[in-house]
């Protein structure tokens, strides 16, 4: 799911493409994606585009008349821009929707067969609010501020990062990013959390989004966002399971549940202790190592440490 830097990077490119352009028509490819009646869809048409913001994980291009349209990527949504005159390339895949300017073409893409994605089309600021969860902008907050927002709730740390109503934009990849950095635990608990802990994860909140906003404004170099995913080779620890950390060579290790995980180093951040995934717990049982030196003593785990990459 696209997240604080990914959102920000699309909106920068947005509003360089369509900041004050007509919206000429939105046609869909599926009916599902637009969740709302009124106003009907082609009031939009002709409108321009007067402000593209970033509510939540929503991306909001703010029309003429108060009509805002508000379109959530959930997990597999994607944007792509073809440039007027242009060939859309083969590889699109057929759009869910198109939003047609006079600069070029705004296509909405869904990977996997499940429709997440959603469409709003709002009239009135108010409206708009409604849609949006509550959450602080994490680059905006003090220490203060940040550790007031983080105890409101008695969390797993990993929780608090994610829920909408907290915090805004962070979702399971930085968040893991995030406790790496803040050399914290995953499942400690706000209540539990010491003052320099807090001082800690506020300094890294900042330093890593802060960070991959800046390096994905730098690797589009004006163009549109292409490559926007939740596993990047450069991560410390998302997506990065029994891979190395690049900081002490500790395999990194995760938690299973549904559709999301989280990843984290043992010797980082947990002390050395290895948490408990449910799925494979209960698959291994006794056999389920609790330490960072009980997985090394199993070479048949396939969980082996290492040194840290070169340069880490």
């Amino acid at each position: 799911m696209p997240e604080l830097p990914d959102l920000e990077s699309y909106a920068e490119a947005l509003r360089e493409r369509v900041l004050g352009e007509p919206l000429a028509a939105v046609r869909l490819a599926s009916p599902f994606l637009l969740r709302t009646a009124e106003p009907p869809l082609r009031a939009v048409e002709g409108r321009r585009v007067r402000e593209v913001r970033r509510v939540g994980k929503r991306l909001v291009l703010a029309l003429d008349g108060e009509l805002f349209l508000a379109l959530h990527l959930m997990i597999a949504g994607r944007l792509r821009w073809i440039d007027a005159g242009g060939k859309r390339p083969a590889r699109a895949g057929a759009p869910l929707a198109t939003f047609e300017f006079p600069r070029g073409t705004l296509l909405l893409t869904e990977a996997g067969t499940k429709r997440r994605a959603a469409l709003h089309l709002l009239q009135g600021e108010a409206a708009l609010a409604a849609l949006d969860r509550g959450g602080a902008e994490p680059l905006a907050l003090d220490r203060t501020a940040f550790a007031a927002v983080l105890r409101r709730e008695n969390h797993t740390l990993k929780r608090a990062l994610t829920d909408p109503r907290l915090f805004s934009g962070i979702g399971n990849a930085y968040s893991d990013e995030i406790l790496h950095r803040a050399r914290l635990s995953p499942v400690k608990l706000t209540s539990r959390l010491a003052e320099d802990e807090v001082g800690r994860l506020h300094d890294a909140a900042r330093a890593v989004l802060g960070e991959w906003t800046a390096r994905l404004r730098a690797e589009r170099r004006g163009g549109f966002p292409e490559q926007v995913t939740a596993f990047r080779p450069e991560f410390a620890v998302h997506g990065r399971h029994r891979q190395p950390c690049p900081v002490c060579g500790a395999p990194v290790q995760r938690i299973v549940h549904a559709e999301h995980e989280t990843n984290y180093c043992p010797r980082c951040q947990t002390g050395g202790q290895i948490l408990s995934d449910r799925s494979l717990a209960r698959l291994l049982k006794e056999d389920w190592p609790r330490t960072l030196e009980e997985l090394e003593s199993r070479p048949g785990l396939g969980l082996r440490s290492g040194p840290p990459p070169a340069g880490g």
